[in-house]
This record gives structure tokens, C-alpha cells and sequence, in this order.
């Protein structure tokens, strides 16, 4: 069924009773070609490209809980390409693409908003590490656009400009940046991978991986043994534990990373906005309500809810920026669980174990490289090479230095 403006009128004037569901709920088969572990955005989107772009159709996701579950849908939403070192901006240029044709590939309603992220700067220090990143951005084919001081007031009129402590010199402004709804992302995938044959199978947990002679034969699950040649690992946080399942060390940890939503107010904010001094970030949501958030929890945890002090931290933060976010009331917090390396970059390689894969290691960096993804996890399993834009994303990295430290932060992990 696809969806349409007539279709929604018409399903208006009968008391929407011709929906039907948006994908299928199968029993699992014994055996599939390749087997996808995690019914998040990653995974989907790798099932999906899988399909689409490989012309594999035995193909079944297992997901421990019900379809984005996870991270997809605990995160603030944000969507951009505005990297610095070569090896991520390819590829998030590439995502971003990705993004702008998302709604009419799956034809389905992500609410892509291109709004604007505008990046703060405080310091001349920073004004020149935002030349240097807007430069490159604007080298590799994507948007930049440098904003003094009145640039920033004319877009953004409800900021603190006065404060003494972190006085905002300017911005860099990233048009195509923006928004989507993080649960349509992965409806969207979802109901576009089942239209393509895909098996999604919701409350099935993966509780081993069959190895036989340095090759994987297949995996245990709550719902009985599936077998597969080829299994990937696209679990966010939980990475280690299911890599652990194949006697892998994966050089991740997982950090849980809060995110706050207020109640729905009439338009005022029309971007997204980082602020350059307190990592907080924020934009507001089609419902009205603010979306923000800030820095992760400094310790290891797989527990998907936060602790107090950092939210006291992000509050703070945010009444710095712009103190009008203190008549808003905070509707609800939730956590998600950040699969960190130790470089803040990505992994989408093969393991040690023939036919199994990994996609870990996406730090805050997961919701807005869905589609690419998938795209080249999908390009991996069935190719057994790895996607040109996505060649840095290695595991082998981390024995050869060659490292893609995008912040400058050095090797630990939380600081990313």
C-alpha cells in the first residue's frame, strides 16, 4: 500500500478502517541468506539496502524488543554534514544526500526539515577552527556560511548576546542542515524493508553466534536457532556484549547520553543551534516542544536514563544561551546508550570470523548517518569490500594509529 494525499482523504472520510499494517509480523524461517542483529535505524536501513541495492530478499532483522527501540528513538534528531577531516566528510556528505530523497525513496513521511544548524563560536580561537571547518565543508561539495556577530542576531534574535562569560562572536551557519523525526526514520525503513520481502522479527533476542572453523553458521535466539553465511552486528550500545558472543573485543564503550523535550509552544526557534561553550545543542520540534540536550554521562553504563548532575549541567547551558528557556517546562528526559571509540569515528568492517560483520561505534554521531548507513553495511555484506566513502571506518585503525580524531581529543572514549 502505498501512501498518498487521495489515500489519506479518503481513509479520513471512513474513519481510517482501510489502513492496513505496515508491515508484516512472520513467524522466523530456519535458515536466510544474511541475518541483521538490531531493528534500530542502522540496522533497517542496512536490511533495506540489502534488498534494494544487492537484490538480496532472504533477509531477516532480529530485534530483542520492538522496531526502534533503541537509540533511533532516543536522540535529539539533529541532521548535518559538517565535518572536518577527510574520511568522515565523505561519508556524511554522502548521508546528507541520502537524507534530501529520503522521503520520496521509502514514500514515507521522516520530516526532514532543512532549517539551518548554526554552530557558535565564543572566542577568536574558535572563529578560526570554524573557518578552517567551514572551508573544508565548502571543499568537499557541501554548505558554509560564516556569520559575524550581527549575522548570528538577525537569525537568532532571542539569544544572550550580553553576557560577559561567553560573549557569542559569530556562527557558522550549515543551510542544508536541519531535522527529521527520528520514529518515522525507522517506520519508514521498517515498512520499506518488508515491502521488499525483508522478515522483521520483533521480540527475538540473539543470545549466541554460531562459529564453525572461523566462519559463522548462524545465531541462538529466544525464538530458537536461525542459520545465516552472512550476520551483522548493528546493536548501538549493546555492541560489545553481542561481539563478545563471537569472542570479540570491540575498543568501545557504551555511555548514556541524555535528551530533554519541553511542552509545545508556538513557534520561536526556526534552527538548530550548538552552542560553542557548554555542548548544548537545541531545536524545536514540529509538536512545538524544545529538543535538547548536551553532554553524555562521563561513566560506562548500559542503563537508558541519566543521572541528575548532568541534567543540572544541561539546564545550565541552556539558561546561558538563552535564559527565555526558563519559563519552559521540561515534559520528559530519556537516555540513550552511546557506543563510544576511542577516536569518536565509526566502525563498518569485517571481523575475524568469516561472514560476520560490525557497524558500531557512532558516538553522537548515529541518527544522521542512518541512511548511509545501512548503504554501506549493505555494500559490505554483499560485496565483502568496503563502501569507497566509508574506507576509514576500519577496526584495524586502532592497531595502525592511522586514527580519525575529529574533535581532538585524544584516545578516551567519554570525551567524545
Amino acid at each position: 500500500m502505498r501512501y498518498n494525499g487521495l489515500n489519506v482523504i479518503w481513509q479520513g472520510l471512513v474513519g481510517n478502517t482501510g489502513w492496513k499494517p505496515a508491515w508484516r509480523t512472520p513467524v522466523p524461517k530456519s535458515a536466510y541468506d544474511a541475518i541483521i542483529i538490531g531493528g534500530g535505524g542502522h540496522g533497517l536501513s542496512t536490511a533495506y539496502y540489502l534488498a534494494k541495492n544487492h537484490g538480496l530478499n532472504n533477509i531477516a532483522v532480529l530485534e530483542k524488543g520492538y522496531l526502534g527501540g533503541g537509540n533511533v528513538g532516543r536522540n535529539t534528531t539533529i541532521v548535518r554534514a559538517n565535518y572536518f577531516l577527510p574520511g568522515n566528510q565523505e561519508f556524511y556528505s554522502h548521508s546528507l544526500k541520502l537524507w534530501e530523497g529520503l522521503e520520496a525513496e521509502l514514500n514515507y513521511n521522516v520530516m526532514h526539515s532543512q532549517r539551518g544548524l548554526v554552530n557558535l563560536f565564543h572566542s577568536d580561537g574558535q572563529r578560526d577552527a570554524f573557518v578552517r571547518r567551514g572551508n573544508a565543508m565548502a571543499a568537499q561539495g557541501d554548505d558554509a556560511v560564516l556569520l559575524d556577530r550581527e549575522g548570528v542576531r538577525e537569525l537568532l534574535p532571542y539569544l544572550d548576546y550580553d553576557q560577559a562569560r561567553f560573549p557569542i562572536h559569530g556562527g557558522l551557519l550549515h543551510p542544508r542542515g536541519g531535522t527529521a523525526r527520528h520514529d518515522a526514520v525507522a517506520w519508514g525503513y521498517a515498512r520499506a524493508a518488508d515491502r521488499r520481502g525483508v522478515d522483521l522479527i520483533q521480540n527475538c533476542e540473539v543470545t549466541g553466534i554460531d562459529i564453525e572453523a572461523g566462519r559463522v553458521t548462524g545465531v541462538q535466539t529466544t525464538q530458537g536457532p536461525i542459520r545465516a553465511p552472512k550476520v551483522g552486528m548493528v546493536v548501538a550500545g549493546r555492541s560489545g556484549q553481542v561481539a563478545a558472543m563471537a569472542g570479540m573485543r570491540l575498543p568501545v564503550e557504551s555511555h548514556v547520553l541524555q535528551a530533554f523535550v519541553t511542552e509545545g509552544l508556538k513557534p520561536v526557534i526556526d534552527h538548530v543551534i550548538s552552542f560553542g561553550m557548554g555542548h548544548f545543542y537545541i531545536s524545536q520540534s514540529d509538536k512545538g516542544g524544545l529538543v535538547f540536550g548536551g553532554d553524555l554521562d562521563f561513566y560506562a553504563s548500559y542503563a537508558a536514563r541519566g543521572n541528575l548532575p548532568m541534567v543540572e549541567h544541561v539546564m545550565e547551558a541552556g539558561m546561558t544561551l538563552m535564559p527565555m528557556i526558563g519559563r519552559a517546562k521540561v515534559l520528559r528526559s530519556w537516555g540513550g546508550i552511546m557506543d563510544m571509540t576511542p577516536d569518536g569515528s565509526p566502525i563498518i568492517d569485517r571481523t575475524h570470523v568469516e561472514g560476520l560483520f560490525v557497524d558500531c561505534g557512532w558516538n553522537y554521531g548515529g541518527f544522521k548517518a542512518v541512511p548511509a548507513s545501512g548503504w554501506c553495511m549493505a555494500h559490505l555484506m554483499a560485496t565483502g569490500e568496503p563502501h569507497p566513502v566509508a574506507r576509514r571506518f576500519r577496526l584495524n585503525r586502532f592497531a595502525t594509529g592511522d586514527l580519525l580524531d575529529e574533535e581532538g581529543t585524544g584516545s578516551q572514549h567519554n570525551l567524545h
